[in-house]
């Protein structure tokens, strides 16, 4: 359980992973919030994805601190570099820390395996070193961790809705096998060192400004240029589609919540973040296209049905995501609601929007 017990106003927050789709959400919304945060950015801006959307958040971000928002400090850097984390916690002396920064995707993950282990594990292991060394000499430390875990730890698993109880020792992928790791480790450093640590499983989280890699995004990008998209496992797959608003939201709930102690006298919580509605991937499909015409960024008579092609499951994907939010709602009063058609909607218009050369 949390304890609402943090006040954000008057504290040095480090958000990890500040030009990520998530991360530059939370940025701009705790800008927003009222008095002042002092907000130190660190992200590698690698090239994952399109760098000009990184620097798309990054600009407005800046454009927030120029309304006299709180302040933010951009460090470009990575969390696999020790003495630039080491560096960062003793400059700024976070109160709170905020780690997004992790490579994402679960296909990737078997592609490129290194940048997982180097971000999701040594990355983490920097961030849980400094936290611990924070408290260093009586200093006051970091009061909260609050650190992105992922639905996919939960891999084949049969039970639906997924609850934070369930066991899940079986990841199927890479990725889900370091974002689980990221919780054991998260839970031996607040055993050890008293660190007040919250992770938080985000369940399939999407909205303007987002990642190409996600599904909403790349069939948009392929459907524009008239290619075909893949529809796996010939459509029998459900995702609990989770806008990025009320993710952010859930987030920032849980930072000013650090974890009271459990039974074993740790201060450690996981939390589910999801809408708890999971959608088939065909109406899912179904909406996009609609939602992409309304906004023109296809024609009103494109021709859907020719540009899509059912196929098989992908290595390390799993039929069904459906996120259990009881204990989100329990502790901190918020569910995350937004429905799928109205988030939708958002990113079309912010599609054709940033992407109007493309557009005809």
């Amino acid at each position: 359980m949390l304890k609402k017990n943090i006040q954000l106003s008057d504290r040095t927050i480090l958000v990890t992973g500040a030009a990520g789709f998530i991360g530059a959400n939370l940025v701009m919304a705790l800008l927003r919030t009222k008095g002042h945060i002092q907000i130190v950015g660190l992200d590698n801006l690698n090239d994952y994805y399109d760098v000009s959307l990184k620097e798309f958040r990054l600009e407005q971000i800046q454009a927030i601190c120029k309304e006299g928002a709180g302040s933010f400090t951009f460090i470009k850097g990575d969390i696999a570099d020790k003495g630039l984390v080491d560096e960062i916690f003793h400059k700024y002396q976070p109160a709170i820390v905020v780690n997004l920064a992790a490579q994402a995707g679960v296909r990737y993950s078997i592609k490129n395996p290194n940048a997982y282990i180097q971000s999701n594990i040594i990355g983490f292991y920097h961030i849980l070193e400094a936290c611990r060394h924070s408290y260093d000499n009586g200093a006051a430390g970091v009061e909260h961790l609050v650190y992105a875990s992922s639905s996919s730890v939960y891999g084949s698993n049969q039970k639906i809705p997924y609850s934070t109880e369930d066991k899940v020792d079986n990841p199927v992928s890479l990725y889900a096998a370091t974002k689980k790791s990221n919780e054991l480790f998260a839970h031996a450093y607040a055993k050890l060192y008293g660190i007040p640590s919250t992770g938080l499983r985000f369940f399939t989280v999407y909205g303007p400004a987002g990642r190409p890699d996600m599904a909403y995004f790349s069939f948009t990008n392929k459907l524009l240029a008239g290619e075909k998209i893949q529809i796996f496992n010939y459509g029998n797959c459900r995702r609990d589609f989770t806008y990025i608003d009320d993710i952010v939201t859930g987030v920032i709930e849980v930072m000013q919540r650090s974890p009271m102690s459990n039974e074993d006298g740790v201060k450690y919580k996981v939390y589910n973040i999801g809408n708890q509605q999971p959608e088939n991937l065909l109406d899912f499909v179904e909406i996009l296209q609609t939602e992409l015409k309304r906004a023109a960024v296809l024609p009103e008579d494109y021709d859907f049905e020719a540009h899509k092609e059912l196929v098989g499951m992908q290595p390390g994907d799993v039929e069904v995501t459906y996120a259990d939010v009881s204990e989100l709602v329990r502790d901190t009063g918020f569910r995350p609601e937004t429905p799928l058609k109205e988030g939708l909607r958002q990113f079309a218009k912010w599609y054709r929007e940033f992407y109007k050369d493309l557009v005809q």
